[in-house]
């Protein structure tokens, strides 16, 4: 499988749809302004992510756990899987609508609670809805995915001419510039999420953590192999995005990404053989199975 240049990590935040989920535990205010991707900000020391286990003991996690993300994804440790079944994307209708938000340290696309988007399949034992959309980006190309492979960066996008149709319209350059600084947000209207993926696809899977504090283990991450486009310019206004509100000094909100963690005992699956010796791996590449009323074809 080849490697690529990332930029931009595209996080799906998917939450669980069936049973009863236990409350989060709420942290004081002042916890939750306590951590950064930078340890410097404005010339003052915030706890980075080396510090994260130490500033509140509800964080512990982040320190001493054992199933911490992101990781580095050696294709040689990963396991065939052949009975991973495809991915299953259920859509209460055509497009989805939300908001779109400069939280300072991530800009987030949050879809409309009465527009449900539910995915299942791959590894996941359960229906689960969609929270968020959430970007990870580097201050340069070669930088800006949290996960890596084979310690580099990670498919997730590649700087091209063209653009995937989805991240087009986050961010194209009238959209980034609503929410310039901490705070701002834009609403957006009839995005096609299925349009977020490519057209083929193989995955690896591992049972790992939040990648930001309180770094809880509870998470499934699916890892997809191929990248998506976004262009020179869409990167460029990404770094313009201020990780502070109107009025305060510019830091760019840039290389927001967690280092990588030991994989420990952890197992990796992938639905891609990448043992098997000679130059093409083996497995099964997937289309994304879409249920629910089809959306328009894009243009152009």
């Amino acid at each position: 499988m080849a490697g690529f240049t990332c930029s931009l990590l595209v996080l799906l935040q998917m939450g669980t749809a069936v049973g009863h989920a236990a409350a989060p535990v709420s942290l004081a205010k002042s916890y939750e302004d306590w951590w950064a991707y930078k340890e410097s900000i404005q010339g003052i020391f915030v706890p980075g992510p080396a510090f994260w286990g130490l500033v509140n003991a509800a964080w512990n996690l982040c320190a001493v756990g054992k199933r911490q993300s992101p990781i580095d994804i050696n294709t040689s440790q990963v396991v065939f899987d052949p009975f991973l079944p495809p991915l299953r994307l259920s859509l209460g209708s055509k497009t989805v609508s939300g908001t779109l938000c400069n939280t300072g340290r991530h800009v987030v696309f949050l879809p409309e609670s009465q527009r449900a988007v539910n995915m299942s399949g791959g590894p996941l034992l359960y229906t689960h809805r969609l929270e968020e959309v959430r970007l990870h980006f580097g201050g340069e190309d070669g930088a800006g995915s949290e996960h890596l492979l084979n310690k580099h960066g990670s498919p997730s996008v590649q700087v091209a001419n063209n653009s995937n149709p989805f991240l087009g319209r986050l961010l194209n350059r009238e959209t980034t510039t609503r929410i310039s600084f901490k705070g701002d947000s834009t609403f957006l209207q009839d995005l096609v999420l299925e349009q977020l993926f490519p057209d083929t696809f193989s995955f690896v899977t591992y049972q790992g953590s939040m990648t930001a504090p309180p770094c809880y283990e509870t998470v499934t991450w699916i890892v997809i192999d191929q990248a998506l486009n976004v262009t020179s310019m869409q990167m460029h206004s990404l770094r313009l995005l201020s990780q502070h509100r109107a009025l305060h000094v510019f830091q760019s909100m840039s290389d927001n990404v967690r280092p990588v963690q030991p994989l420990f005992q952890r197992g990796l699956r992938g639905t891609l053989d990448y043992r098997r010796p000679g130059r093409r791996c083996t497995g099964a590449r997937y289309r994304l199975q879409v249920d629910g009323p089809k959306p328009p074809k894009a243009s152009g």
